[in-house]
């Protein structure tokens, strides 16, 4: 099933900040719900994607690159390929994303052609376009945590006047460690970081499952009053 949107959304930092961070795999992965970045090899990496679709989850590996990076545009393009793990399910997709400076922030329109088949493609073209996009929105809030996560934490201090000597003060506590350059995201359980289809598509979706789910408990019922009943014949 090949789908196409667009979505759009902000990132609360300057455009000269977000962009880097668009181009490194390792801390704007695990901003992606359900992905996990296994190996970084120049423009290239590998990974898995976990997706829950309620009682089951299903796991992709595979691998993508950097198609197209403009600087001076800020424009990238991703392609990226995956394959089910137990099944013969696959997912392909080209991504664009187009940064653009808007009044100290950065508006980021996102263009997505996408193929898959196998489970998740049962639930037709508009269920998978209103997933995706809750999916980015959850990457845009996650991304948006990251830049909060390396904010900062001292402004510049202006000099202080100046005064008499004074005793040398105690010795200052070590400075922190540079956090890490990948998203605390990173540090996600597999539980944790799977997508879960049901939790993002809501109740249509939850109908859609509960309907031949309902029908499945029916049929053991049924099938366990047949079984009492002639038991109950036999000892008669």
């Amino acid at each position: 099933m090949a789908l196409r949107f667009e979505h759009e959304f902000m990132v609360p930092v300057p455009v000269e900040r977000a962009w880097p961070v668009f181009l490194d795999a390792e801390r704007v992965a695990p901003c992606l719900p359900g992905a996990t970045l296994e190996s970084v090899d120049g423009d290239a990496f590998t990974g898995r994607l976990r997706v829950k679709v309620g009682p089951i989850t299903i796991v992709y590996r595979g691998s993508a690159a950097f198609e197209h990076v403009d600087p001076d545009a800020r424009t990238l393009t991703l392609r990226a390929a995956g394959r089910e793990t137990r099944g013969p399910g696959t997912a392909n997709a080209e991504v664009t994303a187009r940064l653009s400076a808007e009044d100290g922030r950065t508006r980021v329109l996102v263009e997505t052609s996408f193929n898959v088949t196998g489970r998740p493609a049962q639930f037709g073209r508009g269920m998978l376009a209103d997933v995706g996009g809750k999916l980015i929105d959850r990457f845009a809030a996650n991304l948006a945590g990251l830049f909060e996560e390396e904010r900062p934490e001292t402004e510049p201090e202006s000099p202080a006047p100046k005064e008499a000597p004074s005793p040398p003060a105690a010795p200052a506590p070590a400075a922190a460690e540079p956090r890490n350059t990948g998203s605390p995201l990173s540090h996600r359980t597999a539980e944790e970081q799977e997508l879960d289809l049901l939790e993002l598509a809501g109740g249509p979706l939850a109908r859609r499952i509960a309907v031949p789910a309902a029908v499945l408990t029916a049929l053991a019922a049924l099938a366990a009053v047949i079984h009492l009943l002639r038991r109950f014949r036999r000892r008669a």
